[in-house]
C-alpha cells in the first residue's frame, strides 16, 4: 500500500479518484438490492428534501438588498440543504444517481437494475416534491407577499425558458450536481461532505442552471398556490428538457468520462472478490 493510500485509510486525506469510482460503484450495486417499496420511499424523502431546499433559497433571496451575486450565492448555499439531507439523512435522488453510469458501462449493473432505478427514483422524487409543495400551500407560508412574490417569479422564469435553454441548463447544472456527490465519496466524515457539497450546489443555482428535481416543487408551488396561471404543457416542456439534461450532465459528462479515464487506465477501479 502506498504511502497516499494510508493516508486515506487513515482518515488523514481524501480518497482517491480511481477509490472514489470504485465506491461509486459499490453504491450503485447496494441500490439494487432495495425493494421497490424502500427505493420509492427514499426517493420521495429525496424529492422533500430537495423541495424543502428550494423553499429555503426563495425565503433567503427574497427581498435581499445585496446585489445579484451575493444573494444568489448565499440562497445557493441555502439550497444545498436539500442536498445535503440526501447524503447524510439517506435518501435516492435522481439526478445524483446519473452516476450509475459508470458502473453500467463497467458491466457491473445492468440496463434493467439502471432503469428500474431511474424510473422508480424519479417518480418518488416527483412525489415527494409535490408533497411538500401541497403541505407549503396549506401551511399559510406563502401568504407573505415577500416570499409569493418571489415563488412567482421564480416558476415563471423556469417556464419562460427556451427548449434549448432548459435543455443546456439542465446540462450544466447536473455536472456539477454529480460533481458534488462524487466528491462526497472522497470525504471521510460527516463535515467533509457537507463542506464538499455546498459550493459546488451553490454555484449551479447562482449561477441559473436547471435542476428537474427542483422544478418539480418550483413550478407547482407557484399554480396550486394560485400566483401563476396553470400551465401543465408548460411544466412538462420545462420537466422533460431539464430531465434530459440532467443525464446527459451527470450520465455523459461526468460518469461516462470517469468511467473512460479508469478503464483505460492502470487505476481502473476494480470491486473486491
Amino acid at each position: 500500500m502506498s504511502f497516499d493510500q494510508n493516508l486515506a485509510t487513515s482518515g488523514q486525506d481524501a480518497y482517491s479518484p480511481a477509490q472514489v469510482a470504485q465506491r461509486v460503484t459499490s453504491a450503485a450495486i447496494a441500490k439494487g438490492r432495495f425493494s421497490t417499496s424502500q427505493l420509492f420511499m427514499l426517493a420521495a424523502l429525496a424529492g422533500a428534501y430537495i423541495a424543502l431546499g428550494a423553499l429555503f433559497y426563495t425565503l433567503v433571496i427574497s427581498e435581499s438588498t445585496l446585489g445579484a451575486g451575493p444573494t444568489r450565492l448565499i440562497g445557493g448555499l441555502a439550497f444545498g440543504v436539500g442536498l445535503v439531507l440526501v447524503l447524510i439523512a439517506g435518501a435516492e435522488l435522481f439526478t445524483g444517481n446519473s452516476l450509475m453510469v459508470l458502473p453500467w458501462l463497467d458491466q457491473k449493473v445492468t440496463t434493467t437494475a439502471l432503469l428500474r432505478n431511474w424510473s422508480i427514483v424519479y417518480l418518488g422524487n416527483l412525489i415527494g416534491a409535490l408533497m411538500i409543495a401541497c403541505f407549503v400551500v396549506l401551511s399559510g407560508v406563502l401568504d407573505t407577499p415577500a416570499l409569493s412574490t418571489t415563488a412567482a417569479k421564480m416558476a415563471q422564469a423556469k417556464l419562460a425558458l427556451s427548449p434549448a435553454e432548459a435543455l443546456f441548463r439542465g446540462i450544466l447544472c447536473n455536472m456539477l450536481v454529480c460533481l458534488a456527490v462524487w466528491m462526497s465519496f472522497a470525504a471521510h466524515t460527516v463535515s467533509s461532505k457537507v463542506l464538499v457539497v455546498l459550493l459546488p450546489i451553490a454555484a449551479f443555482v447562482a449561477v441559473g442552471f436547471e435542476h428537474s428535481i427542483a422544478n418539480m416543487y418550483v413550478v407547482p408551488i407557484a399554480m396550486l398556490g394560485g400566483l401563476i396561471e396553470p400551465d401543465l404543457a408548460g411544466f412538462l416542456r420545462n420537466i422533460t428538457l431539464v430531465t434530459i439534461g440532467n443525464v446527459i450532465g451527470g450520465g455523459v459528462l461526468v460518469a461516462a468520462a470517469y468511467w473512460a479515464v479508469f478503464r483505460t487506465s492502470d487505476a481502473k477501479p476494480r470491486l473486491p472478490d
